[in-house]
C-alpha cells in the first residue's frame, strides 16, 4: 500500500518469481495471489520471499493480480479450481463479501498483538498493514491544495486528478466510500461535480500513481504514506499528502488462505509469518504503509512527517456488502460511464 513509484515507472510484472534454487522441484510450493505492486525486487514480495523461505522449506511463488479488488474477482471466477492457497491484499470493507463466497478458511494465526485502528477480531482474515487514503499532490505544480473534500470537489477542474476504478481497485473502492461516508445521499450530485476534475479512471494504484509521477496530472489518489516513499528513497519533499478536514478514510490489508488450498499448514504458517516482528519490519519501507503490530524499533523519521489523520473515516463492511453495487452502479452514472 504502498508502492514505490520508480516500480512504475519501470513497469508491471504479472507474476514474479524468484529464481529457484536447487532441489525446488522437492519442495512444497506455496501460491500466494497478490496485487502487482507487491512483486517487483524494491517490493515487499521479494524479502518476504527469502525471510519466510528460510524457514518453510517451500518454495513461495507469487502471482500478480491487478490491485486488490481483482484478486476476489479472479477467485470468483476460478471457484473451487484455483491454485491459490494464500489471497494477499484485499480491504476490510471487503470481508462480508468475502465471507459470503465461502472460499476461505480461519487463519489459525495468533493475533493478539495486532494493534489496528478501531481494533481487529476475525478469525480469517489477517490485517498486515494500513494507511489512510489521501490525495497526493506535486507540490511543483499546486500551490494550493485541497484541504477538504468540499475543496477538491469545488476546485478548479483545470487541475485534473486520477483517481482509481472501485470495481477493480481497492484505493477506488475506498473513495466511493469515502464519498459516501461524508455526502450520503449527496454523492451522486458531489461525483457529477467532481468529473469535471478527473482526468482518468484507471484500473488500479499502479496506473494511476504512474500518471502523476510521470506528470500527466498534479494530484493522485493514493495514501498518507505514500510520500515517505518520495522523501526516503528519492530525499525529496515534492510530493505530499494532503489533509482533508472531514477526515481521511481508513484502509486495512488482509490476507487469507483458501479452504481449497492444497498446503493449508504452509498457508497457516505463512499467515502467522505476516503478522511476526520480522515480515512487519519489512512492510513499512517496501509496501509503505503503517505496521499493523507495535515496531520493535522506531518507523524512520519520515513518517513522522506525514499527514495524521484525527479523524479515520470508516463505512461498515455490511453496508458496503449490501450497498457496494448500487454505491457503483450510481457512480457510473454520475461519471457517465
Amino acid at each position: 500500500m504502498r508502492r514505490s513509484a520508480l516500480a512504475l515507472l519501470l513497469g508491471l510484472a504479472a507474476v514474479f518469481t524468484a529464481a529457484a534454487p536447487a532441489g525446488a522441484a522437492d519442495k512444497p510450493v506455496l501460491t500466494v495471489y497478490t496485487y502487482d505492486s507487491f512483486l517487483p525486487d524494491w517490493g515487499p514480495g521479494p524479502k518476504l520471499e527469502v525471510a519466510f523461505e528460510k524457514t518453510c522449506g517451500c518454495d513461495l511463488k507469487w502471482v500478480g493480480l491487478g490491485d486488490g479488488v481483482a484478486i476476489l474477482n479472479r477467485l470468483k471466477l476460478e471457484g473451487g479450481t484455483t491454485k491459490a492457497d494464500v489471497a494477499l491484499g484485499m480491504t476490510a470493507e471487503m470481508v462480508p463479501e468475502m465471507k459470503a463466497t465461502g472460499f476461505f478458511a480461519p487463519s489459525g494465526a495468533d493475533l493478539a498483538r495486532l494493534d489496528v485502528p478501531g481494533g481487529w477480531a476475525d478469525e480469517t482474515f489477517v490485517p498486515f498493514d494500513y494507511s489512510y487514503l489521501a490525495f497526493v499532490y506535486d507540490t511543483e505544480k499546486m500551490k494550493t491544495p485541497p484541504k477538504s473534500l468540499d475543496d477538491l470537489v469545488d476546485g478548479d477542474p483545470a487541475e485534473k486528478i486520477v483517481i482509481e476504478d472501485p470495481r477493480n481497485s481497492t484505493p477506488g473502492l475506498g473513495f466511493l466510500l469515502w464519498m459516501k461516508a461524508v455526502y450520503g445521499e449527496a454523492a451522486a450530485e458531489k461525483w457529477q461535480k467532481l468529473s469535471a476534475r478527473i482526468l482518468t479512471v484507471t484500473p488500479g494504484w499502479s496506473e494511476a500513481y504512474n500518471l502523476f509521477t510521470t506528470g500527466e496530472a498534479p494530484m493522485v489518489l493514493s495514501y498518507t504514506t505514500s510520500p515517505a516513499y518520495h522523501m526516503i528513497e528519492e530525499k525529496t519533499e515534492r510530493y505530499q499528502a494532503a489533509g482533508f478536514a472531514e477526515g481521511q478514510y481508513l484502509q486495512v490489508e488482509l490476507a487469507a488462505r483458501l479452504a481449497a488450498s492444497r498446503q493449508p499448514d504452509l498457508a497457516k504458517a505463512f499467515l502467522a509469518f505476516l503478522v511476526s516482528p520480522e515480515a512487519q519490519a519489512i512492510l513499512p519501507t517496501t509496501n509503505w504503509a503503517y505496521p499493523v503490530t507495535k515496531p520493535a524499533t522506531p518507523l524512520p523519521a519520515a513518517f513522522d512527517k506525514l499527514v495524521q489523520p484525527t479523524k479515520p473515516l470508516v463505512v461498515p463492511a455490511e453496508a458496503v456488502a449490501a450497498n457496494r453495487k448500487a454505491w457503483t452502479d450510481e457512480w457510473l452514472k454520475a461519471l457517465g460511464r
